[in-house]
């Protein structure tokens, strides 16, 4: 494996260019970013012409052009086209983001694509997320319980109750937030990023959920939570507009409230 912006003893070199048909007026340039682990091959970008006569509006559109109509190799991760699944997550011309959400006509100049920043890269825009993804599952993101379950009825909560949750569980796992995250990429074995301690922080603050104080000395660590430094990046990149930043300080006072 190589890892986005820091390729092993190489730089990211230009690579093939694709040229859209003589003719056609209206084209865009898409440089995206390739590596093939298989080939051996350092890094590079590609450049391909793309037709916007014929292409649909967002950033994946033209992605899946590519991939149909002129270079089927390209690897990427898609689904819903909705903003919903997050597969799309990745860096255009600098940003994380969505690229089914991300419209063409947003981009000054020529589309650039790269994988989610330093993550390990399985091929071409396809990061590893494995890391991610277990420390997600390592906060346990299910309610816990020890009271018997109504026999009746679902567990109840208040109106009020539940808008605690907004801006929490509308998290779609994109990863966008942390793998913008300069102290997730310095302590990515440790410190378990945005989108996981947000997560944490849903249940914690879930009125039905009854493990607040189990989940709060989990989080207890000078690494697992305290190595977020509020840079912000996380809420300016989440393309669903939540703020794990705030999550993580609210989770910070919490840890000092039960002590006082």
């Amino acid at each position: 494996m190589a890892e986005f912006l820091l390729p092993a003893n190489s730089v990211v070199k230009q690579g093939k260019v694709f040229k859209a048909a003589e003719g056609t007026s209206n084209i865009k340039k898409f440089i995206v970013y390739r590596y093939d682990p298989a080939t051996g091959e350092n890094p590079s970008t590609d450049t391909y012409e793309v037709d916007m006569d014929t292409c649909g509006p967002m950033v994946l559109d033209g992605l899946l052009k590519i991939k149909d109509q002129i270079d089927s190799t390209l690897s990427m991760r898609r689904s819903c086209r909705e903003g919903i699944c997050g597969s799309c997550a990745m860096n255009i011309n600098g940003e994380n983001t969505l690229a089914c959400t991300r419209a063409i006509t947003d981009i000054k100049g020529d589309v650039k694509v790269y994988p989610l920043p330093h993550q390990p890269v399985v091929k071409d825009l396809v990061p590893d997320l494995t890391n991610f993804y277990a420390q997600y599952a390592s906060v346990e993101p299910w309610m816990k319980t020890d009271s018997a379950t109504p026999p009746d009825r679902e567990r109840l909560q208040s109106k009020q109750d539940r808008e605690k949750l907004d801006g929490l569980y509308e998290c779609i796992l994109c990863a966008c937030c942390s793998t913008a995250c300069p102290s997730y990429w310095w302590n990515s074995d440790r410190f378990l990023g945005p989108a996981a301690i947000l997560n944490a922080y849903r249940w914690i603050v879930d009125s039905r959920d009854e493990a607040a104080g189990e989940r709060l000395d989990d989080l207890e660590d000078p690494f697992k939570l305290y190595r977020c430094h509020s840079i912000m990046n996380c809420a300016k990149v989440c393309p669903k507009g939540l703020n794990p930043a705030q999550a993580i300080a609210e989770t910070k006072k919490l840890l000092v409230q039960r002590k006082m």
